[in-house]
């Protein structure tokens, strides 16, 4: 079966080009259940075969994700916001819960943003929160591209270097992940660390 997918992407992703892979990963970066793993892979083949170009390849990737990334953000935004101002009491959704992820993302929303764009699942996901919090929209935008650009740049090499073969598709992706879990938890730990240690020198000067 994902034999017959990939096919299907790489004739696709041929005849379509860079377009293709833009709209392919607009939706999967939106909440379109198509996964980024069997669209990048298939991508940077094509490049290895002479077919397409690597830097092309890779921000057509890019800003598809951060295209799809825009219809969760915005739609959140200026449809979810107003309905669950109005409507969220009745699910046990206060303005105080609202509040609250809204000073989150204003103190956390760059390291979340992303890191969820490099996490499984929580990628199609990450700008729904962000969009209902408010949060900055050029901060929202640099830190969406950036985790974009590692996990189309990651899938994009795997394509390259392993070609059609799905079996070491299926088994360097799967380590991918298992390395951008322990990366992803490493950079939290960063984070949380450097913002207790800014918290404490506020509270020291205070």
């Amino acid at each position: 079966m994902l034999h017959e997918v990939i096919n299907w992407l790489i004739t696709t992703i041929g005849s379509m080009g860079y377009i293709g892979i833009f709209l392919l990963m607009a939706l999967e970066s939106s909440l379109v259940p198509i996964p980024s793993e069997i669209i990048m892979p298939p991508a940077g083949y094509l490049v290895q075969q002479g077919k397409m170009n690597m830097a092309l390849v890779i921000l057509s990737g890019t800003f598809g994700s951060l295209s799809g990334a825009y219809l969760n953000y915005f739609g959140a935004h200026y449809l979810g916001r107003p309905f669950l101002l109005k409507y969220g009491r009745y699910v046990l959704i206060t303005e105080e819960h609202f509040r609250r992820v809204e000073d989150y993302f204003k103190t956390h929303g760059e390291i979340s943003t992303f890191i969820g764009r490099l996490l499984p699942v929580i990628r199609h996901l990450i700008s729904l929160p962000a969009g209902l919090a408010g949060m900055n929209h050029i901060k929202f935008s640099v830190y969406t591209l950036l985790g974009a650009f590692i996990w189309v740049c990651v899938l994009t090499l795997i394509g390259y270097f392993l070609g059609q073969n799905e079996a070491l598709i299926k088994e360097y992706y799967h380590q991918v992940i298992i390395d951008v879990l322990a990366a992803s938890a490493f950079l939290v730990i960063i984070y949380i660390f450097r913002h207790r240690r800014k918290l404490a020198k506020a509270q020291a000067g205070e």
